[in-house]
């Protein structure tokens, strides 16, 4: 049923709240949301996305920890503070509309590895048979390049060096942030999930081909 004061439908967020929580909690298990960081969304429909509340445990999320926003990042129906970052997920939702998930870690490889790559302004994957778990790879045999964008505190900063790639025509199924961590998304939760396995796993690897090479 739909809340026709916010306009959203209050069922559609307790199956996002749910689905978001019981990622979270898979994330914090292995170590990819110390200290309260990390953020979650789903989308609702297209006006509304379903996000992580600021600051909370990302290990012991309930549905009162997931809120609504609009896609101009505002709170719908409560006063929670959303994410600090919630104009990335927005974005990925305004840009990339058959997006129905967006997840953002920060595990120990995505953080180091987005400070050894920051200087080449992209991790360039070739070769990995794992690549073909990115969505529109079928080949070990082709190149995913996974921009590393500067750090700030200004969202704004981030959100046009985020639009100036997708401007630029080349493909994007994720970033780094210098000494942050790792976005990607999917067209559905499961989907982000498997993104996010995948590039974990490959910017291991590269790191430890780093290591060894030295």
């Amino acid at each position: 049923m739909m809340n026709a004061s916010a306009g959203y439908d209050p069922e559609r967020l307790a199956i996002c709240a749910d689905a978001i929580a019981g990622a979270a909690r898979n994330f914090a298990a292995l170590g990819w949301t110390p200290a309260t960081s990390s953020n979650f969304s789903m989308r609702l429909d297209s006006g509304h996305v379903a996000i992580t509340v600021s600051g909370r445990d990302k290990g012991q999320l309930g549905r009162e920890d997931i809120m609504v926003v609009d896609m101009h990042d505002q709170p719908v129906g409560e006063h929670k503070r959303p994410s600090a970052e919630t104009a990335l997920h927005t974005q990925v939702y305004r840009r990339l509309p058959e997006t129905g998930a967006v997840l953002h870690t920060h595990s120990r490889t995505q953080s180091v590895a987005s400070r050894l790559f920051a200087s080449d302004k992209r991790v360039r994957l070739q070769g990995w048979e794992l690549q073909k778990a990115v969505s529109g790879y079928a080949t070990h045999d082709s190149t995913l390049d996974i921009p590393v964008f500067a750090n700030t505190q200004h969202m704004p900063e981030l959100v046009d060096q985020v639009d100036a790639w997708l401007d630029s025509g080349q493909p994007l199924h994720g970033y780094l942030i210098d000494g942050h961590g790792l976005y990607t998304w999917g067209r559905s939760i499961d989907e982000a999930r498997r993104h996010l396995e995948a590039l974990e796993f490959l910017l291991g690897c590269e790191l430890d081909l780093r290591r060894l090479r030295s």
